[in-house]
């Protein structure tokens, strides 16, 4: 066993030690399965729930529930830290700041789920005690349950362990959690934003493992990326709580962390530091778009699979003492998000990358081949090298289209699905009983194009046409979606017929429009 695996396994067994077990329990029942075979493994969903109900036995404090299921009908795990109990009610009223996090989103990236149960187990066992002063914690450890079941030695083949296999990326429907935030085509994803709504976290913090580029970081981190994000989230991220977060790990272990990139990506040319996408099917973005603080979270793929749970638990300790640090200020940039205006502002529909100003340096990193001693194929593994590279920096979307935002949608009766979908992102919509005639705008299209393969189940489209002022008879049914809501971003993203990953893209619009019809309609902003 090397050095640094002692001393990994003795930090786990003093934390142990120092807390009298349940009569009867072994120190041993409350590992993990990662930790038990020495990280060539990782948790099945039933040991995942075994060990979660073990931890809520061992600590008053921790309470166990389900915030909904997967596709194959199994329940997904919270376990709730702070409240008198686990249901809403409770953590809302308790006043304090609500920290969500999760684990395997894609369930071949399994150091968050691991972390996570490290982390409920710390906590049980005496550790963290001044967080549930000010936080209460929400933590999934195993969103796509059922992709983690489907363990196969040759998913993420290239990735460093754990070598006796692990889950795929997309769950039972063959969707990727990750990209379903907007859509809502998966039950887990409707499971999710229903959490969202009823227990309404300030922070959500999405753990993941890297693909790609080698670089020297151990873990790389995102905010939201999406250019309508409120600046005041964007700014405490981006200017304080993700840079002390670095500053605290390399002062502690050593270790170096950054913003999420790779050096290949859109654009070609010369190298760059390129993160991935602003819109709001990924899950930092989504939030984002609620109002609400997010981090993602990209352990290396290339370190060994203690190392990256390590990462990943460090990351999550460090996220959770400045936010029990600053709770008051988080709650208070919140709760202002949801007050500014929106009605009126013009916001993004589509976006690019922005280019720095000027050259960064970024750590470019090395590894090592060896083979893997069951299927004889080539895994790679962190060298500690790290070599500063000049390039640009593309971490930040600007946007390239706008619109200004409306007071007001009204989305036609025969568009349902849309209706609903807006209900279950938690949007206030208001149903007209009667008839009714208004003045508005209506979109008229005068083209539109569709991809030429299908993408996450749906062949995504593209309409082109312009705002036109008509008066139109509404009838009963017809959904009223007023901007001027908290969620007022996302339903503007969501309605907007030229948004990039609204309703429209999603193709959730096609028998209408194929019909010639674009079935939502809107009031225009005051003095528009």
């Amino acid at each position: 066993m090397s050095a640094a695996r002692n001393a990994f396994t003795k930090l786990v067994l003093v934390s142990l030690i120092a807390a009298a077990p349940l009569p009867g329990q072994a120190f041993n029942d409350l590992l993990t399965r990662a930790e038990r075979t020495e990280f060539r493994e990782t948790s099945s969903y039933d040991e995942v729930m075994e060990l979660s109900e073990r931890l809520a036995d061992l600590s008053p404090d921790i309470h166990l529930t389900s915030f909904g299921y997967t596709n194959e009908g199994r329940s997904l795990p919270l376990l709730v830290i702070g409240a008198s109990d686990a249901s809403a009610e409770a953590v809302l009223a308790t006043g304090k700041t609500r920290v969500y996090v999760q684990g395997n989103i894609h369930a071949g990236e399994v150091c968050g789920k691991e972390a996570l149960l490290i982390l409920l187990r710390r906590f049980a066992t005496g550790d963290y005690p001044t967080w549930t002063d000010e936080l209460i914690l929400l933590i999934a450890p195993i969103y796509n349950a059922d992709g983690n079941e489907r363990v196969s030695l040759n998913n993420r083949p290239r990735q460093h362990g754990p070598i006796g296999g692990m889950g795929q990326r997309p769950n039972a429907q063959g969707l990727d959690l990750n990209r379903d935030h907007t859509k809502l085509d998966s039950p887990e994803a409707r499971s999710l934003v229903a959490m969202m709504n009823a227990y309404d976290p300030h922070v959500t913090v999405d753990l993941h493992t890297t693909n790609g580029t080698r670089h020297a970081y151990y873990l790389t981190y995102s905010p939201p990326l999406h250019p309508n994000t409120p600046a005041s989230i964007d700014s405490l991220l981006r200017d304080r709580w993700l840079p002390e977060v670095s500053r605290r790990i390399k002062e502690k272990h050593g270790w170096d962390y950054y913003y999420y990139g790779n050096t290949g990506g859109r654009g070609g040319g010369d190298a760059a530091w390129r993160t991935f996408d602003h819109r709001p099917r990924f899950n930092n973005n989504y939030v984002g778009l609620r109002n609400r603080i997010a981090i993602l979270s990209e352990a290396y793929a290339y370190a060994s699979f203690e190392d990256r749970v390590r990462a990943t638990l460090w990351f999550v300790e460090e996220i959770l003492d400045y936010a029990q640090q600053n709770a008051a200020e988080i709650r208070q940039i919140v709760e202002a998000a949801d007050r500014v205006p929106v009605v009126g502002t013009e916001l993004a529909t589509r976006a690019q990358p922005q280019r720095s100003a000027q050259e960064v340096t970024i750590l470019m990193g090395e590894v090592e081949q060896q083979r893997h001693p069951s299927t004889g194929q080539i895994i790679l593994l962190r060298r500690d090298v790290a070599n500063p590279t000049r390039m640009y920096e593309y971490g930040t979307f600007a946007p390239t289209e706008t619109s200004v935002a409306p007071e007001a949608y009204y989305v036609l009766p025969d568009a349902e699905a849309a209706i609903e979908r807006l209900e279950a992102h938690g949007i206030t919509v208001v149903r007209y009983a009667t008839e009714r005639e208004l003045s508005v705008e209506r979109f008229v299209i005068d083209s539109t194009t569709v991809a030429g393969r299908e993408f996450q189940g749906r062949t995504e489209r593209t309409i082109y046409g312009e705002w036109v002022p008509t008066m139109h008879t509404f009838p009963a049914g017809t959904a009223y979606v007023s901007v001027d809501q908290p969620l007022g971003r996302l339903a503007f993203t969501l309605l907007e017929p030229r948004s990039d990953d609204g309703f429209v893209a999603w193709a959730i619009l096609d028998e209408q429009i194929e019909q010639g019809l674009f079935p939502v309609l809107r009031v225009a902003a005051p003095g528009r």
